[in-house]
């Protein structure tokens, strides 16, 4: 591929370690509704915005109309669940190597950017506590609440090449652990699209998707993008 100037990188899963807090958060809110869903389909939709996973999981067990009704109230719930567990839960932290990939890559000059199925107040809780600050850390961050459409559509992507002045896709790369990465990765015409195994899926079903890469570890990413062609 052409020399990236920019990686944009997803948070949970990929560049934040969290455990299951977002699939434990997205259970709580549902049963707190009453509705009660498999963990293998909450973790399917990872990657996907929050509002619309809930959605879609709301209609496997109700009506279109009652599912659409329910949406708002979940979604709250899951929301303090969630910030209020990145907050207090000893086991958040960088994925290994996260910080020193930031680092690395800026070293080579090429920007860093962070996506998110995420709205923005669970992010900047994350962001505060890793102490990832702009621009020291990372260039930018967008998260799906702040664009049309989220995963798997471009929109994320192309928000980030806006807020770091890339105009070419073909030198931005696109990190991250589920199917919705790598097909917003592919929509938004990415030079290079990465996949990690560390994450919610594994390599078997992220391959299922045909990143160009699978990675075991976020460390294996910088010699990845600054070899050259």
């Amino acid at each position: 591929m052409t020399k990236p100037q920019l990686v944009v990188f997803d948070v949970a899963g990929t560049t934040v370690f969290d455990g299951d807090i977002v699939i434990d958060a997205v259970d709580d809110a549902l049963k707190a509704s009453g509705v009660n869903v498999d963990r293998d389909a909450i973790r399917s939709l990872m990657g996907v915005p929050k509002p619309v996973a809930i959605r879609r999981l709301l209609e496997q067990h109700r009506r279109a109309d009652d599912a659409v009704a329910l949406v708002h109230d979940v979604h709250e719930t899951f929301l303090a669940r969630v910030i209020e567990r990145y907050r207090s839960e000893s086991g958040v932290r960088e994925m290994d190597g996260a910080a020193a990939v930031f680092a690395a890559l800026h070293e080579h000059a090429i920007k860093v950017a962070l996506d998110t199925g995420f709205s923005r107040p669970i992010l900047d809780v994350l962001l505060e506590r890793l102490g990832w600050t702009t621009p020291d850390f990372i260039d930018c961050s967008v998260t799906s609440d702040e664009v049309a459409h989220g995963r798997p559509a471009p929109d994320l992507i192309r928000r980030a090449m806006q807020l770091t002045g890339v105009d070419d896709p073909r030198v931005v790369v696109k990190v991250g652990d589920t199917p919705a990465d790598i097909e917003s990765g592919r929509a938004a015409a990415c030079g290079c699209v990465v996949a990690v195994s560390f994450g919610t899926h594994s390599r078997a079903e992220l391959e299922r998707h045909r990143p160009d890469v699978v990675i075991e570890r976020l460390s294996d990413l910088v010699s990845l993008v600054t070899s050259g062609p």
